[in-house]
């Protein structure tokens, strides 16, 4: 169980990790607290009553007060992001307690664990702004959408922006691939389909392959083609934790695990050839992916059809127009010729990807 009473974070930890502070002299409780700050990744100090000078009850962005150490915490400075943690479900006493310590958050063992869990890994983290995400999907088959994908995460890089890029179609091959780092150590796919809960941040970029100045997760070439709902849940949540930019590259089948990349998107692109038919093809895709995602924009590729335009195209989905994704000849060379899309930085497309984000990242509010 847990309750809050009042819950702000403590002040000026908002884009800052720290360290957690315990307070108790319960053996079996501090046990607990241990190995649940051992699982977010957290590192606490430990003290019996209030740290002398008050410095480490001042400074630490969270402190947990186990309700043996109440009484003795009484007279602290009162401060945000205090929890008192108990086990005794039936103890009525434990709020006048909480009130008297000025304590955000009443927590109780083992039922309030995952929430605590949490917490601590926030603060060990640090929790600013979440990543600007970016998902990008094909009107149809071979529009482009994965080349788009590595271009706009390639772009972002160098533009000094913590970047990540995700593919998220089992079936496309693998960017890391696409942009000739399939022998690069880190982990795919697979790896993290056993992921529930809380996926930590910092250790999730840490393990993938860096390439290009990005981290890339895609997938490996064994048989897996599936990750379970829960763990692309996970898996994204932490990669936008950290801030910046993530870039998703999407199948067009929709299953559970899709529906989830979807729903942790702030915008996405639906890449669309100028022909009649991958208009139709896209408006289909279209009505699928606009029940997830609020803001979905249509980016045109040509050549077009006779009568067409990115802005008739546009016009047929019914869509905002993100733009006319230009042709990049360098990609029709033989694998081994070409670099990865818009990776010097100079060329239509990377002209394309840099207008992208810098119109992205205003209306976003500003590089993260």
């Amino acid at each position: 169980m847990s309750a809050t009473v009042t819950h702000d974070p403590p002040p000026g930890t908002a884009d800052r990790p720290g360290r957690p502070l315990i307070v108790t002299e319960d053996a079996q409780l501090l046990d607990d607290l241990l190995r649940l700050c051992a699982a977010a990744g957290a590192t606490p100090e430990v003290h019996h009553a209030v740290p002398d000078h008050g410095d480490g009850w001042d400074t630490a962005p969270l402190v947990l007060v186990g309700d043996d150490a109440a009484r003795r915490v009484r007279g602290a400075p009162r401060r945000r992001g205090v929890v008192l943690v108990g086990r005794d479900q039936d103890d009525s006493g434990v709020w006048k307690r909480a009130v008297q310590i000025g304590a955000d958050h009443v927590l109780m063992l083992p039922d309030g664990e995952q929430w605590l869990v949490d917490r601590i890994a926030d603060v060990a983290e640090g929790v600013g702004r979440p990543a600007l995400t970016v998902g990008v999907i094909g009107g149809r088959g071979g529009a482009g959408a994965s080349t788009l994908s590595c271009a706009l995460a390639v772009t972002s890089a160098r533009e000094g922006l913590r970047t990540l890029l995700v593919d998220a179609d089992p079936l496309g091959g693998g960017l890391d691939v696409l942009l000739g780092g399939e022998s690069a150590e880190g982990l795919r796919w697979p790896a993290f389909a056993a992921s529930r809960g809380r996926v930590g941040g910092g250790a999730l970029e840490e393990s993938l392959p860096r390439l290009h100045a990005l981290r890339v997760l895609s997938w490996d070439r064994g048989d897996c083609v599936a990750i379970p709902p829960q763990a692309v849940r996970a898996v994204l949540a932490a990669a936008r934790r950290r801030g910046g930019t993530v870039v998703v590259d999407l199948p067009r089948r929709l299953d559970d695990g899709v529906a989830e990349a979807l729903a942790q998107l702030d915008l996405a692109l639906l890449v669309v050839p100028g022909e009649l038919r991958a208009v139709a093809a896209a408006g289909r895709v279209a009505s699928a992916v606009g029940m997830v995602v609020r803001d979905l924009r249509v980016a045109v590729r040509g050549p077009y059809a006779p009568g067409l335009d990115d802005r008739e195209v546009a016009r047929l989905l019914g869509l905002p127009l993100a733009g006319e994704v230009p042709l990049e000849p360098a990609l029709l060379r033989p694998r081994g010729t070409a670099k990865p899309p818009a990776a010097t930085g100079r060329g239509p497309l990377a002209r394309f990807c840099a207008t992208f984000w810098e119109q992205a990242l205003v209306e976003a509010g500003g590089a993260r």
